[in-house]
């Protein structure tokens, strides 16, 4: 990627009160700290690495995910950037961002957007409008990264006024918070009014945070049901076929094109698409040491029918991205094999607690993931727009988004959020 003298945009940024640091430490501000800034650097290589590990600490994915993204041939999808917020010379936080055209579709209750189809070419610029987006495509959850003594609360008025800046000079029609949870609400609750920003319930992310004990641990914790339905696919799927596994953390270009085809397989079958990864991708994600590859073969032909991209970021590991060869018919049950060699590895790595992102809930709640609240803050530079997305968001609910998220907050209890609720 080329470099280009960095893009420098100051804004007053006044802060209030103190506040405890996301990392328990007390903040470090006074009332005479020079106002914040913020600067824009357009290659994570741009960052120091000292600065993104201050940042970015573990299980948080740091640089190598961003460089990964800035490399793989994306850029007809997403160009990428990243906010410094600045205390005088010193960085404070690290915003990454990206521009994308968003489908409307990935938001907002179907009626919606088959109400915008029916406009045709009037109403497409609704339906397709490039965004910036504070976050990454590839990311279970949205992060700005802040040393320790600075909260999100500190430096979200700063870093609010530069994106929106940000977003006027690249054309963008609208700025998104993407994929924020439950611990950043106050903060961009906070500044929502003056900022302009609407809220909207985003996919949920997925996780497991006790894996500790083994599989077998594991399988009792789940529910007598799930226990149960679980083991009888287990057997099922090696009654059907017979499968040895692979877990990989260097790889040939032949896997590389075995991975390419598995992981089509099931993006095309995927409802909601987001980013459109390219082989490219899977040729740097997988050179990088947090990668593992596990691929379940057919043991007489040797053929790949399943992989897992998994990441070992610390005490975290993450089900990235999987692909399956449907050919073998549904009694295989693919992705439950995956499954229990994804556990079993991650039990053995030493990883406490699992994560396996949004969408495909049906099979994640089968296995006992449990449903991580996410949220969007949005605002569009029409203010017309902004005020039917406003009343659009308030309509969107776990079970506009998919009704496995409805059943699944029925039978478990669980809080189903809407649009633009408050705790």
């Amino acid at each position: 990627m080329s470099q280009t003298r960095p893009l420098k945009l100051s804004h007053d940024g006044e802060l209030g009160p103190p506040r405890a640091s996301r990392r328990g430490e007390p903040a470090s501000f006074n009332p005479r700290s020079p106002a914040l800034r913020v600067e824009w650097r357009n290659a994570a290589s741009e960052i120091p690495a000292e600065l993104w590990e201050r940042c970015f600490p573990s299980p948080l994915e740091g640089p190598w995910l961003y460089a990964t993204l800035e490399q793989s041939q994306l850029d007809e999808q997403f160009s990428f950037a990243y906010a410094l917020v600045m205390r005088g010379d010193a960085v404070i936080a690290i915003a990454p961002v990206f521009t994308a055209i968003l489908p409307i579709s990935l938001i907002v209750p179907s009626f919606v957007d088959k109400a915008f189809r029916l406009g045709g070419r009037l109403l497409e610029p609704l339906r397709f409008q490039k965004t910036l987006f504070v976050g990454s495509p590839c990311s279970d959850e949205g992060s700005v990264g802040t040393v320790p003594g600075v909260t999100l609360a500190d430096v979200a008025p700063t870093l609010q006024r530069a994106v929106w800046e940000r977003a006027r000079q690249c054309g963008a029609a609208s700025l998104v918070w993407k994929d924020f949870p439950e611990a950043c609400w106050p903060a961009l609750r906070g500044i929502a009014r003056q900022a302009g920003l609407g809220e909207a319930v985003s996919y949920p992310g997925t996780r497991i945070l006790n894996i500790d004990g083994g599989f077998e641990a594991y399988l009792q914790r789940l529910t007598g049901n799930r226990r149960h339905n679980l083991r009888k696919k287990l057997r099922q799927s090696r009654s059907h076929v017979d499968i040895e596994t692979e877990i990989l953390s260097e790889v040939d270009d032949a896997v590389i094109e075995e991975v390419w085809g598995l992981f089509q397989n099931t993006y095309g079958r995927a409802t909601t698409k987001f980013e459109r990864l390219t082989r490219r991708f899977w040729e740097i994600v997988t050179r990088q040491p947090q990668s593992r590859l596990i691929v379940l073969r057919e043991r007489k032909s040797r053929k790949a029918v399943a992989f897992m991209l998994v990441i070992l970021q610390g005490r975290r590991a993450i089900n990235k991205f999987i692909g399956i060869d449907y050919d073998l018919g549904d009694k295989a049950y693919l992705y439950f094999r995956l499954w229990e060699e994804f556990m079993r590895f991650a039990m053995s790595a030493g990883a406490q607690e699992v994560q396996s992102g949004q969408t495909g809930y049906r099979a994640k709640l089968d296995v006992g993931h449990e449903l991580v609240p996410l949220s969007n803050f949005f605002r569009y530079r029409n203010p017309v727009i902004q005020m039917i997305a406003s009343f659009v968001a308030k309509r969107i609910s776990w079970n506009s988004l998919d009704e496995n998220l409805e059943r699944a907050a029925q039978s478990r209890g669980w809080r189903k959020p809407s649009g633009g609720a408050r705790d």
